[in-house]
């Protein structure tokens, strides 16, 4: 029975099935007596064997191993493993235990990989229980229920042999009804590195620990002096408040001895909420309230990296490999990389208060090939991350190299190793596991250690963005290392100057060698077309602002993050994002305008036509140049080429006219159209086209003209000369001599020659003066008095004729 318990899990021999049976048969008297129905009862006994052997390949009890600790044990340690055993089958299992079971030593990280993908299989080797004393007892499980345990065993007891790494396992023994005797039904593999005394030559052990998120800050701003800022969404509140992702993160990272990788974004993000700023509502915005998280973290992370070695990335972390296969012959798409670089120290040691290394590029999980370190580098980075399974070994190499790789053209490849940057991904939500990921990353550790006595540079780059179970998975197998005997903490800086393994490979692969599943993630061509066009917006944009930086910031940011890595595999998300920043600034651009106009009328052989542009924004733009174009300049014609474009600069929040002289040559009507350009003759925004009517000047519209001149100028002759005779009657009533006169016309002093001309009959000259008077007076009586006329100085005069000797006043 305990021969049957051992070895299960391989396949059974047909004797041995017979002996089994047979045994069984055997054990029980009162089967004795029923030996001759045995032909009868054979076939339902086999079914049940068939069912339990089902079950014991596969498994009917679940094993957990949620807590195993020390991870590393020592001499003198007492190793406890605790967990949950769950029945996962339909019958009752009985005369149950837990065991611990030691294996044989592991001798190499290939084997590690092959027990850890198979740490639940029943018919691998299993090793013997190490002590009867050292099992928890079950009387029963029943299905679906799950029972915990907690075993201790002193390191002693263990009889562990020289230093390397053990497979270690948990396992469930018991009986069912189906199968009456002792049967391993679950189990879980892990691993025990056993190393206790300080290693001769110790692994030098980089730990890149990342400080990444996904785009949280939109390019919109509020139009106060202040730029408020806007957000997508408040998920960054939850990521820093206490609990969150990159809460942990900082917390945790504060006591382990790894290197900082930041992105200058995220910095930006947070340092923008400790100030106002608002957050997207649907289509409103509404105030942030996080400040005070935002404050907390970032004091909480100045403290974490002070005397530690940050390495920044570009601004947005932008995706190098994207770029490189899909954006490279898009115009201004390296610019963006060079932008998102030159940001840095702008950025990061205001922030943070420390200077970090920007020569380091990190390609997504280091997955590198030749066009992606030639992007990586064109912006002065003169290191790039890769990973081993992307600059994977070409000579057969038993052990692994250092990190460390020069692949020409003074760049250096610095290999994290894949194993155990790959280890802490998955779901690690459940303790079992994490513990298991912690167990199989110190057991890769070890091994590579091992290896041989040379000492090596291992760099370990996980996954950009952890999350919190991942990252709490990963500050416990650090923790073990610096505590450890065989590993020692390194800088990234010191790893990427270590001296390279001469037979390590420095072959960088093809574009063909790129995974196909990265690839199928990258941003479009498309993507890298529509920022451009942006860009070019954005260029024509500013030179027209008298503050550009208020423009030029947000929106340069803007397409920084529209180039970020952290849009792989949200496709969606990314294009209504680039549409957003571009839908926002072509909103802007339109606030300078040219004001629509309506068909213009001209009656004349000369004009001006005004223009008018509108400015809506906050600050003053200009100098702009207003050009004014007509269709049919044989019809009408902007007079001269200085009147054609003339300079403009509108005021913020108003609107500024051009008046522009035209002449006439034509009857009918002539397009024109007003468009505004730049300084440097760009063209900005859309032009504005109407009609003008022009009426030519003919010979008998100047006829009419002249006369109503003639009409004018008579009338004006008519009141001197009514102000003048005024005049002179006053002059006549302040001498009495004259007015006693003017009462008798008989004692006039005029000479009787004078009487005599007057009534023309010895005067012919004066009988025409005479006749052009009383002319002059009909046509005084003829015409009515206009409302519009001033007053008459004078009493209104005669329209009889003069009789004899009667003066006629003038």
């Amino acid at each position: 029975m305990a021969e049957a318990a051992d070895f299960q899990g391989t396949s059974p021999s047909p004797a041995r099935r017979w002996l089994r049976r047979t045994t069984a048969l055997l054990a029980g008297a009162p089967l004795l007596t029923g030996l001759v129905q045995l032909p009868t009862a054979g076939p339902a006994h086999a079914d049940g064997q068939s069912s339990a052997k089902a079950d014991a390949e596969t498994g009917s009890v679940d094993v957990a191993v949620d807590s195993l600790t020390p991870s590393a044990p020592t001499d003198g340690d007492t190793v406890t493993v605790s967990g949950t055993v769950i029945n996962n089958g339909k019958q009752t299992v009985t005369d149950a235990h837990v065991g611990l079971r030691l294996g044989a030593e592991v001798n190499t990280r290939s084997a590690v990989d092959a027990i850890a993908k198979e740490s639940t299989d029943l018919q691998g080797a299993i090793a013997p229980e190490i002590d009867d004393k050292y099992t928890q007892k079950f009387s029963e499980l029943t299905p679906g229920v799950a029972e915990h345990f907690n075993i201790s065993v002193p390191v002693d007891d263990l009889d562990l042999g020289g230093d390397g790494v053990y497979e270690f396992a948990v396992s469930l023994s018991g009986e069912t009804s189906a199968q009456p005797w002792e049967q391993i039904l679950g189990i879980q593999r892990t691993f025990l590195p056993w190393q206790p005394d300080e290693a001769g030559t110790r692994t030098k052990t980089t730990a890149l620990w990342p400080l990444v998120s996904t785009t949280h800050m939109a390019a919109e701003t509020g139009p106060n002096e202040e730029q408020t800022p806007v957000f997508l969404n408040d998920d960054l509140a939850k990521e820093i408040s206490p609990g969150g992702r990159l809460n942990q993160m900082v917390t945790l990272g504060k006591d382990l001895d790894v290197t900082w990788v930041v992105d200058p974004d995220l910095l930006a993000s947070v340092d923008a909420m400790t100030r106002s700023y608002r957050v997207r509502d649907g289509d409103r915005t509404v105030a942030g309230t996080h400040q005070a998280v935002a404050k907390q973290w970032l004091a909480e992370l100045r403290e974490a990296v002070t005397d530690e070695e940050v390495v920044a990335l570009p601004f947005a972390d932008p995706d190098l490999a994207s770029l490189a296969h899909n954006g490279t012959d898009v115009t201004g798409s390296l610019s963006q990389l060079k932008d998102a670089t030159d940001v840095i120290p702008n950025t990061v040691p205001p922030i943070l208060g420390v200077k970090p290394s920007t020569d380091f590029a990190w390609p997504v999980e280091g997955a590198v090939d030749r066009s992606i370190v030639k992007v990586a580098t064109s912006a002065g980075a003169d290191k790039v991350i890769a990973r081993s399974d992307s600059l994977q070994e070409t000579n057969d190499l038993p052990y692994t190299p250092s990190a460390a790789r020069p692949i020409g053209g003074g760049t250096t490849a610095v290999v994290a190793d894949a194993r155990m940057s790959k280890a802490f991904e998955g779901d690690l939500t459940k303790a079992s596991a994490s513990t298991l990921a912690v167990q199989r990353f110190l057991a890769q550790s070890l091994a590579l250690g091992l290896q041989t006595g040379k000492q090596r540079s291992v760099v370990i780059a996980p996954q950009r963005t952890p999350s919190g179970s991942q990252a709490r998975a990963m500050a416990e197998a650090l923790r073990t290392l610096q505590d450890g005997t065989w590993s020692e903490p390194q800088k990234m800086a010191a790893a990427a100057a270590a001296k390279p393994d001469p037979d390590a490979t420095t072959t960088v692969p093809g574009t063909s060698s790129y995974p196909s599943a990265l690839r199928r993630k990258e941003l479009p061509r498309s993507a890298f077309v529509q920022i451009a066009r942006t860009q070019d917006t954005l260029d024509n944009f500013k030179v027209v602002l008298s503050d550009p930086s208020r423009v030029v910031t947000p929106f340069g940011r803007a397409l920084n993050r529209e180039m970020s890595a952290s849009w792989r595999g949200r496709a969606t998300e990314a294009e209504s994002f680039r549409a957003g920043v571009k839908k926002y600034l072509d909103g802007l651009t339109g606030r300078v305008r040219l004001i629509d106009k309506s068909e213009t009328k001209l009656s004349g052989r000369s004009a001006t036509i005004p223009v008018t542009v509108q400015n809506n924004l906050v600050q003053d733009v200009g100098p702009l140049v207003l050009r004014l174009t007509s269709t049919n300049p044989t019809r009408l014609e902007i007079d001269g080429a200085d009147y054609e474009e003339q300079p403009i600069s509108v005021s913020g929040g108003h609107s500024q006219s051009v008046k522009f002289t035209t002449s006439a040559n034509a009857n009918g009507r002539a397009t024109v159209i007003a468009q505004l350009y730049t300084m440097d003759g760009r063209k900005y925004g859309a032009p504005v086209t109407f009609d003008v009517k022009v009426t030519e000047i003919t010979a008998t519209v100047m006829l009419v003209i002249g006369g109503g001149v003639l009409l004018l100028v008579l009338a004006g002759f008519r009141m001197y000369t009514q102000r003048k005779r005024a005049a002179a009657r006053e002059g006549e009533t302040a001498d009495p001599d004259a007015a006693e006169r003017a009462e008798d016309p008989d004692e006039s002093e005029e000479p009787a020659e004078a009487k005599e001309s007057e009534d023309g009959r010895e005067n012919p000259e004066g009988s025409d003066e005479r006749l052009e008077n009383e002319s002059e007076a009909h046509s005084r009586a003829a015409d009515p008095e206009q409302p519009s006329d001033p007053t008459p100085d004078t009493a209104a005069e005669s329209a009889d004729p003069s009789g004899t000797g009667e003066r006629v006043d003038r």
